[in-house]
């Protein structure tokens, strides 16, 4: 099966915007933290191309 090309760029710009929700939901004391880090876990693996 050929491997087909993926755009990989929007996964990192997807990433780093999760990333920095992230930071400013640990910086502000936002009770629903725990909603963003699958956006951060899931975009980071499919940047890399891990699955």
């Amino acid at each position: 099966m050929a491997a087909s090309k993926r755009n990989k760029g929007l996964n990192w710009i997807l990433f780093l915007i999760s990333t920095g929700a992230l930071i400013w939901a640990i910086a502000a004391p936002w009770e629903y933290l725990t909603l963003i880090i699958p956006f951060v876990c899931t975009y980071f693996v499919l940047a890399l191309d891990i699955i």
